[in-house]
């Protein structure tokens, strides 16, 4: 069963090959032995998951049951779950049981999906390795001793070491689909405002996307189908019909107008990454696509821009954990003062202060024009040279990082060099912009993927891309040495 798709595990339940018991139990059974190599999981929510698979299967007897009815899965820990804990990889919310539902969670519950637990990610979503945790790394299932990526690789490891069919991550710069790449699996940034945020801890308000992390673009779809909708409760949710996104997956893909941008493809690159995704490009080519060169001109902008507009978003977001209403306080605090400033201290780990701080910086007085107003202002340049580029072309492609997943430790001490990993992820942020990243090949003995970038809400498009590509490759159907 641990193999078997998200489609497929849903064809099961239905034509009663299994039950969600057995399913979920098998789950379970394989977290408990194989998550100590991984370190994939904050909490595993065992009894939780077992009354659901119950309820489920009571569901599907009565004959009310959808798609997504008794399915496993595994949530980052950045969504709030009620009554279980969300710490957000932080000593600052270790404490922290939410009294609410974040609408992601709750409408894949109210679809009768199983919640197995809460993955571990870098502290606040901040990080490209989810090394910044406060509960230790993650590790690599293609290789113990690299990262993952981040944030959310908790989650990318869960999938791909079969610990969970599909799990749910956030995407502010990259945090899907990056991690994605590294551990071998198919991973999705929707549109800015497809999927609704209220519930999901704010790093970034402008940037942040939930998305979900799968093996397939057809489990992907499946997913999406109860995740995409309106939400009254968020006001940066997109008020627009949901499509049914399985419903043209099958689509030939003959005559489809793909893109290379060609910064994508310069200096920096590794040259097997390239390899592989030219490759790929090679495939798209021998399935009817056309593909011509275009430019990007402003990517290199992207990252200062992203590392000036993140901190500054997370420093007002973060200034909510102060030791008053909720979360880690510090011991004894003399007054008011100090409370504020020992909790903060101590509750937030290097990653984190370091950003409050620039974030603060360009923030400030004096230095907001120089700084903030300016990346704001690259932002819109940014999203104009996509716009330009996704007038002649269907889709973006290139490769999701610039290298393969890296040394546990190799980077943790140089930010700048970790920033630089995610300078193909940024700007479909910036822009707002969905992404799909797919597995098309392995570098050294670690996966490889590359990226689509499509227009506004055109998820379908890019997963009926992916779908079709994953018929022709079996890239997507390898599987570490578990």
């Amino acid at each position: 069963m641990l193999d078997k798709t998200l489609k497929q595990l849903s064809d099961g339940l239905a034509q009663g090959d299994f039950s969600s018991v057995e399913l979920t139990t098998a789950y379970l059974d394989r977290i408990q032995q194989a998550d100590s190599r991984y370190n994939a999981f904050v909490t595993v929510t065992g009894s939780q998951a077992l009354d659901s698979a119950r309820a489920a299967a009571a569901r599907r007897a009565k004959g009310d049951a959808s798609a997504l009815t008794g399915l496993p899965i595994a949530h980052k820990d950045i969504f709030c779950t009620a009554g279980v804990r969300t710490s957000c990889g932080s000593k600052m919310l270790d404490n922290f049981i939410a009294p609410y539902e974040s609408t992601a969670t709750a409408r894949l519950a109210d679809a009768g999906m199983v919640m197995l637990g809460k993955t571990n990610m870098d502290e606040f979503a901040m990080g490209s390795s989810t090394e910044s945790s406060y509960y230790g790394a993650t590790r690599n299932p293609w290789d113990l001793e690299a990262v993952p990526g981040g944030s959310s690789g908790g989650s990318a490891v869960a999938v791909a070491a079969r610990m969970a069919p599909v799990a749910l991550g956030t995407d502010t710069g990259g945090s899907i689909r990056q991690p994605a790449a590294f551990c071998g699996i198919t991973g999705l940034k929707p549109t800015y405002g497809r999927v609704s945020r209220w519930g999901m801890i704010a790093y970034g308000s402008s940037l942040d996307q939930a998305g979900p992390m799968t093996q397939t673009a057809e489990d992907a779809a499946l997913l999406l189908n109860s995740l995409a909708g309106f939400d009254p409760k968020d006001s940066t949710s997109m008020e627009r019909p949901v499509e049914d996104f399985l419903a043209n997956l099958n689509q030939p893909i003959k005559g489809l107008r793909i893109g290379l941008p060609k910064e994508y493809f310069g200096e920096g690159l590794d040259p097997g990454i390239r390899a592989a995704v030219m490759d790929a490009v090679k495939q798209f080519e021998a399935m009817g696509a056309v593909v011509k060169e275009i430019s990007l001109p402003r990517t290199e902008l992207s990252i200062p821009a992203y590392y000036i507009i993140a901190p500054a978003e997370a420093s007002t977001n973060l200034s909510r954990y102060d030791g008053v209403r909720y979360g880690h306080r510090c011991d004894a605090p003399t007054d008011l003062a100090d409370m504020y400033m020992r909790t903060r201290a101590d509750g937030f780990g290097t990653e984190v202060k370091r950003r409050i701080l620039v974030g603060t910086y360009a923030l400030s007085a004096g230095y907001y024009d120089a700084y903030y107003r300016k990346a704001q202002q690259l932002r819109r340049l940014i999203k104009q040279d996509f716009q330009q580029a996704l007038a002649d072309v269907d889709v973006i492609l290139g490769p999701t990082t610039p290298s393969p997943a890296w040394k546990i430790g190799a980077k943790s001490q140089d930010p700048v060099a970790m920033y630089l990993e995610d300078i193909y992820t940024l700007s479909v942020n910036l822009a707002g912009l969905p992404g799909l990243a797919l597995p098309c090949g392995f570098q050294s003995g670690l996966p490889v993927g590359l990226q689509l970038i499509g227009n506004y809400f055109d998820e379908a498009r890019l997963l009926n891309i992916g779908h079709q590509f994953q018929l022709a490759t079996d890239w997507h159907t390898r599987k570490p040495n578990l």
